[in-house]
Order: C-alpha cells, then sequence, then structure tokens
C-alpha cells in the first residue's frame, strides 16, 4: 500500500489540471475532473472512428478513461467525463487490461482523456517500455493541458492528439468556465509540437500508421463557424500549413448544450462548407475533413459493451 501511495502522490493534493483544485483524491475528495485516486475506464477497445493515421488496418486500441477536467457542455463522451460512467481498475489489473488490448494487435495504445489519471499512465508506460513493448502511445486530449506537464508527457508520450476548442474566451467560458482555455491550449500546442514535431508518417490511407508526432482536432459547432475561422487562423500563423489538422463536422446536440444559442442543432452543409474553404484558403496541406451527415454512427453509448456502433 505504501508504495502505491508513493507511486501515486500526485493524488494527495492534486494540481494535474490547469483547475488546480487541489483535491486530496488519495484521501476519497474528488477533484474537479469527476476523479478520486481510482483509476476509472469505460472501455478498452480496438476502435476505428479514429483518423485513418491512428485506426489502421486493425484498429487503435482505444482506452476511455472515466472523467474530465474540461467539462465542456456539449461532450458527446458526456456518460463518461461528466456521469462517470465505468468501472475501477487496480494499477495492476489495469495493467493486464492495457497488455491484452496491445496483444490483440492494434496499432497503438490511445488513452482517451487522460491527464488526470496522468500517474497511472506513467505506470503503464514505464512497465510496457520496461518490458519492451514499444507500441506508439497516444495522448488523446482536450488541449487543456499546460505546457509544464506536457513536458512530463512527453517522456513517455510518442503522440499527442490535442484538441483546439475555442479561440474565444468568452465562447470557452460559456461552454467549460475556463475563459483561459484558448491561452492555455496554444502555450500546451507549443510544447507539444516542439517536443515531437508534426504526426509522421503522413498517410491518409492508413496503410503506414503514424508513430510519432502531433495532429490537432478540432470541432466545428453550429452557429459558431466564427470560432472555428478563428482557430484555423491562430493554427496557420502559429504552426504553418504543414500542421496536421482533423476538422471534424460531427457535433451532435448534447443535454449540457440544449439552451446555448444555436448548440441545439446540427451543423448545415452551408457552415461547413465555409470551414472547408477557409482551410483552402489558408493553404493547409495534411488535413483530414468528414462527410456531413444528419447522424454519427460514432456517438458512443457507454451503457454497452460496445460503445460505438461502428466498431461492430
Amino acid at each position: 500500500m505504501q508504495e502505491r501511495m508513493e507511486l501515486f502522490k500526485e493524488y494527495e493534493y492534486c494540481k494535474l489540471c490547469p483547475r488546480q483544485c487541489g483535491a486530496n483524491r488519495q484521501a476519497g475528495e474528488k477533484g474537479i475532473c469527476g476523479a478520486g485516486a481510482r483509476l476509472r475506464a469505460a472501455s478498452l477497445t480496438p476502435h476505428f472512428g479514429e483518423e485513418p493515421s491512428f485506426t489502421g488496418q486493425k484498429g487503435s486500441g482505444t482506452i476511455f478513461l472515466s472523467g474530465c477536467s474540461c467539462q465542456c457542455v456539449f461532450c458527446q463522451n458526456h456518460q463518461i467525463s461528466q456521469s462517470y460512467a465505468g468501472r475501477d481498475y487496480t494499477a495492476d489489473a489495469f495493467y493486464d487490461a492495457t497488455y491484452a488490448l496491445t496483444s490483440k494487435g492494434v496499432h497503438n495504445l490511445n488513452f482517451v482523456t487522460p491527464d488526470h489519471f496522468w500517474p497511472h499512465i506513467r505506470h503503464i508506460c514505464k512497465r510496457l517500455r520496461a518490458e519492451g513493448d514499444h507500441i506508439p502511445i497516444i495522448f488523446n486530449t482536450s488541449g487543456y493541458q499546460g505546457a509544464a506537464m506536457v513536458d512530463q508527457y512527453s517522456d513517455w508520450v510518442d503522440i499527442f492528439l490535442p484538441d483546439f476548442k475555442f479561440a474565444a474566451p468568452d465562447l470557452a467560458r460559456q461552454c467549460m468556465a475556463d475563459p483561459a482555455y484558448p491561452e492555455i491550449a496554444l502555450e500546451g500546442l507549443r510544447k507539444m509540437v516542439e517536443k515531437k514535431g508534426f504526426l509522421h508518417p503522413w498517410d491518409p490511407s492508413g496503410r503506414h500508421t503514424a508513430t510519432t508526432g502531433v495532429l490537432v482536432r478540432h470541432l466545428a459547432m453550429p452557429g459558431r463557424i466564427d470560432n472555428t475561422l478563428a482557430v484555423l487562423e491562430i493554427l496557420r500563423e502559429e504552426f504553418g500549413r504543414f500542421l496536421p489538422l482533423s476538422v471534424m463536422s460531427q457535433y451532435q446536440p448534447m443535454p449540457g448544450s440544449m439552451d446555448i444559442g444555436e448548440m441545439d442543432r446540427q451543423l448545415t452543409e452551408s457552415e461547413y462548407s465555409e470551414v472547408c474553404g477557409k482551410i483552402e484558403t489558408l493553404g493547409f496541406e495534411n488535413v483530414y475533413i468528414q462527410e456531413l451527415s444528419s447522424q454519427s454512427e460514432f456517438i458512443p453509448d457507454f451503457k454497452k459493451e460496445q460503445p460505438f456502433f461502428g466498431n461492430r
């Protein structure tokens, strides 16, 4: 027990995310993320809903962790990020489950919203590397990570897959209660690119899956295309036209977003066309875009054994 307490001592006064809430998770307190000191996960599965750079032919070994420091009102994973669905794992049981996932031949281990469980993730990475397993590790995040923490992650993480959600502080305040998100996300992204460079190899066919680097995701939101255009301008100015991007159209109204402006509807064809036009105007070279559809088969239901319909 003492060894485990020392191993995960950061939970005693938690400062793992920019909320800096200071919860004593070891003593049973919950952070703003919703998490205590026991790791909780909702799904560990080969996933085919990520970009081809990660799914390849055998899938991305995706691990959906419960809780999230961002708490966005429109989160499509709200069952786990806010309602905290999932099951608890001891450190050893989680390692066994992770190892079983790698044994299925997946191309990578893809930890989704892992920052509030970073001590556990670091422990897993150390064990895997010590045993000679060099499967690429993906840090799949909200973009809400401080640069100092990115320094720690980069010792063990091969690929950073951050969101860049908001360009405007007011929209960040409205959607996740922290107007500092744009500044924090940009500073963290600079550090990710400094440490790992751009995603490599860049092969949208999925024949050669990525092994290192950074790809930035952004979700276009209905009625807030101004936010998306500003995000694209910031990224182009900061990182140039070769920054790998995934600009998504899969927004679906979620319970927490129904009373905010036009966020109670889906994206329109004209809105996403404007976004795609901006991508072209800015000259981005390495971009994933989505086909606009009325519904997404990759909106998960974590109440089911297989949360993703598209993985069947």
